[in-house]
């Protein structure tokens, strides 16, 4: 526990240098953020005052959004202060964590993943490590201080922001029909009898509600490191969104819209407007801020030529015939082999098959390195893509996962063969 923001040291911390997320409320605060978030700043805002910089450009926006996520402030050990606004008379402060950058350019939706260690701008050895982090900037100057921090960070104007909390996540996940996952192998145990956790999971699929969910999206074990939980997030989140598009994620928009009333946001939330055209066809991409650790601390650089790979306009969608592509059918619907004749007639002839017990999570296109060419396929097939750290698949390689939603999304391969997509020799 930390007793002021000024004592904030990274002295504290034991960790590696792959740890820079504490295991707290991350993950239930970016969905809350990004669910929520992504819907209000769309029906809230029409262009028009009220603060908000949201641009339409015809029927599609063009805006920035930060959805930064509030911890929790304790007076106590483990009892959380009564007035979560209140400055004095707490041992742990209201840092934010979990922070993401959303672009919206038309269609597409990039989601940024920024490190709460994250430096902003040059290091300064003869000031504390701590204060220097992104994640202490809205404790100590509230969202305006946050948003220039990131802007700093990331070369990116933020249009508009908005901070929330933990306490309502749950109701977010059970609004949208809760949250399929895969659970590795090795299964997850996660018992903290002061903080009222109780989760265990055998490995395999799983579908979870409310706030066993929220505790699955928290926990690091089972996952490698914190990098492993980010990757995961980006996948349970690209899910939770997908489900804002279907009849009964729509339905869940008045409780999403009511767990957004407690949040802080430049927002308009007096502008409504119909989003459903918009949502159905937005196509959603997530990276994570690159990163090199500066010497003699736990902070973090932001390395600008990597941020160039995976994040902006300088993206070139350019297919490679030298990937090796890992094709992953969970869809239970046998979509494996048409699916791979379909990758071969589009120009990727190197394509590993593995088929794996049904799940239902969402089908995704996921890399490390290869952005450009992640992109070209998630386009092409019409998913999401997701960048991160720890998915499983090395430099020259792209994942390809057939999920829940595959028997619905590519019902055409049941009708596909390579000769009527290509023309005879």
């Amino acid at each position: 526990m930390k007793s002021q923001p000024a004592q904030r040291q990274g002295t504290q911390r034991q960790e590696t240098r792959r740890r820079w997320l504490r295991p707290l409320q991350l993950s239930l605060l970016t969905l809350a953020a990004l669910c929520g978030g992504g819907y209000y700043a769309l029906s809230a805002s029409n262009g028009q005052g009220g603060g908000s910089n949201v641009v339409l450009s015809g029927s599609l926006p063009n805006f920035t959004l930060l959805l930064a996520g509030r911890d929790v402030i304790y007076c106590y050990y483990h009892q959380p202060c009564k007035d979560q606004n209140q400055r004095k008379g707490v041992i742990q402060t209201a840092n934010t964590d979990t922070l993401m950058l959303v672009k919206v350019q038309g269609k597409r939706v990039s989601v940024l993943s920024i490190p709460r260690d994250t430096n902003v701008g040059d290091f300064d050895p003869k000031k504390s490590a701590a204060e220097q982090k992104v994640n202490g900037k809205y404790w100590d100057g509230g969202p305006q201080a946050l948003v220039s921090a990131v802007e700093t960070i990331t070369g990116e104007r933020v249009d508009n922001y908005l901070i929330v909390r933990t306490e309502e996540a749950a109701r977010v996940i059970d609004a949208l029909g809760g949250l399929d996952v895969n659970v590795p192998a090795g299964g997850i145990e996660w018992i903290d009898k002061a903080a009222g956790v109780n989760l265990k999971l055998a490995a395999g699929p799983h579908h979870l509600e409310g706030q066993e969910a929220v505790w699955y999206l928290r926990v690091r074990k089972g996952f490698g490191d914190d990098y492993g939980r980010i990757d995961h997030q980006k996948q349970a989140l690209s899910q939770l969104a997908s489900k804002l598009t279907t009849p009964g994620g729509l339905s869940a928009v008045p409780t999403i819209l009511s767990v957004m009333n407690g949040v802080e946001t430049n927002l308009d939330p007096t502008l409504l407007t119909t989003v459903q055209p918009v949502l159905s066809q937005f196509k959603l991409s997530f990276a994570t801020l690159p990163t090199d650790t500066i010497r003699r601390s736990f902070n973090l650089a932001v390395n600008r030529e990597e941020l160039a790979k995976v994040w902006g306009n300088s993206l070139k969608a350019e297919p490679s015939s030298a990937v090796t592509i890992l094709l992953e059918d969970a869809s239970g619907a046998g979509l494996g082999p048409p699916m791979v004749d379909a990758l071969h007639a589009a120009g990727y002839p190197n394509v590993r098959l593995s088929t794996l017990p049904k799940i239902g999570e969402r089908s995704q296109v996921f890399t490390q390195s290869d952005v450009e060419t992640a992109q070209n396929i998630a386009d092409q097939l019409n998913l999401p893509r997701l960048q991160g750290e720890r998915f499983p698949v090395a430099a020259g390689q792209i994942g390809v996962l057939l999920g829940g939603d595959a028997p619905q999304l590519f019902a055409a391969l049941n009708h596909f063969t390579p000769a009527a997509s290509s023309p005879a020799p």
